[in-house]
């Protein structure tokens, strides 16, 4: 299977013209463009948001284990009969 010449997809372009039509396919055409467009402005945004160094990792609990604060409940789940 080679490639398909120019004159293979001039064909189908003219199909999906006659199926389709020009303006449906303008506007298809213009609403690509928006999304795309759109996306690239929200990728600008979301790394404009970010801060320019790494941000620092979440602050870390020590001291007693888990085990020993009588505060906390069990993650057990248990059915009442």
């Amino acid at each position: 299977m080679g490639s398909f010449s120019i004159w293979h997809w001039l064909i189908v372009l003219l199909v999906v013209v006659m199926i389709f039509g020009t303006k449906k396919l303008r506007n298809m055409g213009s609403d690509l463009g928006g999304a795309v467009k759109g996306f690239k402005d929200g990728m600008k945004d979301g790394s404009a948001d970010a801060p320019a160094g790494t941000s620092a990792p979440a602050q870390q609990v020590t001291g007693q284990p888990a085990n020993s604060d009588k505060s906390t409940i069990d993650v057990e789940a248990r059915q009442k009969s």
